[in-house]
């Protein structure tokens, strides 16, 4: 150990330093929802797997819960098991002969009509899913019960219940209260229909899932990075963090046309917003350290001298209070590490559903371009975020 700890292969040495000593330091991946950009998260997993970097707790939303639950419980090798399952999801590549703002359209017009059989089938190619109802009655026009019978090719149902390995957290909307749901792995038996239900996007027409009396939406409606969920699991350990980022954080000029002005609309509200979270639970765990202090120094007078009794109540009352703090809100998150997917066409993108891209050509981009990138952070000694 000591070896690798001098040595780190590619990781830079201040993360495997708290990588490989195991001081209660949980390792946590996060993947955003972004439909078919998941393909990046792929990329991103393939390269830390290659690198043997392994996660206590995986946690995702919409397409990110799908890809987490394939990297927990995959049938086989899970880098191998998810690029199988997006290249399974892909359409065959147009002629090249085609520009890419014509490919797109045609995508996302085929997408429209016919739907992905591997993910959603829209409503009018399923006879039993049309009733007397007129159509303008629907409350969506995809259903997204074939995913769950993709899903089911790779996922071992078996070891996603399992309480061995790596947590999966798993969040979904519920529709009627506007509440998030959490599904843990360690807490209950997860199953297909909650991952599906994760990626359940109305603003594409999905239709909802039932998981028992809660009619659900995908999780990325209340927050594509699902970071607190995350924390509050295990909220004793300190956490280093690795995220995903599908949607840029950050560009380098403003909109250009009205199309452009979507694009970036979207990525804003998608991007990940957990940052003042990171920072609050590093505000948090310092005033629980000075009220540690304080209560050593209040429990050694309590003992050591005589004290009026209403004070003793409020000690004790005061100590109980300490105790929950603890329990509730006492991790830390260490380190945090960013993985950032940039835009494929520089300034000029004008993709407002790029994430409806299921082409062949472009997932196949998408996971070499997670790889690329997550290898060059890996080797990037800059790479944590400053969190003090």
């Amino acid at each position: 150990m000591l070896d690798a700890l001098q040595n780190p292969p590619l990781i830079n040495r201040k993360v495997a330093w708290i990588w490989l000593m195991g001081d209660g330091v949980e390792r946590v991946l996060v993947l955003q929802g972004g439909g078919s950009l998941g393909a990046y998260e792929c990329g991103v997993y393939k390269a830390l797997a290659r690198n043997d970097i392994r996660f206590d707790i995986v946690a995702g939303t919409s397409i990110g819960a799908v890809n987490a639950s394939i990297i927990v419980a995959a049938k086989d090798d899970p880098a191998e098991a998810l690029e199988r399952f997006w290249l399974e999801l892909a359409y065959t590549s147009m002629p090249s002969t085609i520009p890419d703002e014509m490919k797109h359209i045609l995508t996302m017009t085929y997408n429209s009509l016919y739907g992905n059989p591997r993910v959603f089938v829209p409503r009018w190619l399923r006879p039993a899913c049309i009733d007397s109802i007129a159509p303008y009655t629907w409350t969506y026009l995809y259903d997204i019960e074939p995913l769950g019978d993709t899903l089911a090719r790779y996922v071992d149902q078996h070891r996603l219940r399992s309480r061995d390995g790596a947590r999966l957290i798993v969040t979904a909307t519920d529709i009627l209260d506007g509440s998030v749901v959490v599904f843990d792995s360690y807490k209950m038996d997860i199953e297909l229909k909650h991952i599906v239900a994760s990626a359940a996007y109305p603003f594409y027409g999905l239709g909802w899932v039932r998981v028992g009396k809660r009619y659900l939406w995908d999780g990325s409606l209340l927050s594509n990075t699902p970071l607190r969920e995350a924390m509050d699991a295990s909220p004793r350990r300190d956490k280093l963090v690795f995220i995903v980022d599908l949607f840029p954080r950050r560009v380098e000029r403003l909109p250009i046309n009205m199309i452009d002005a979507l694009h970036r609309a979207r990525d804003i509200l998608f991007t990940d917003k957990t940052y003042n979270s990171v920072r609050m639970s590093r505000v948090v765990s310092r005033y629980i350290r000075l009220l540690k202090e304080m209560h050593d120094i209040l429990v050694h007078l309590k003992d050591g001298v005589q004290i009026d009794p209403s004070i003793r109540e409020r000690l004790e009352r005061l100590e109980r209070e300490y105790s929950r703090l603890c329990t509730e809100r006492g991790a830390m998150i260490r380190e945090v590490v960013r993985i950032e997917r940039k835009e494929r066409r520089g300034t000029h993108s004008g993709w407002i559903f790029e994430d409806a891209d299921f082409t062949l050509e472009n997932i196949r981009y998408l996971i070499r371009q997670g790889e690329r990138d997550c290898e060059m952070v890996l080797q990037d000694t800059r790479i944590t975020e400053r969190l003090e």
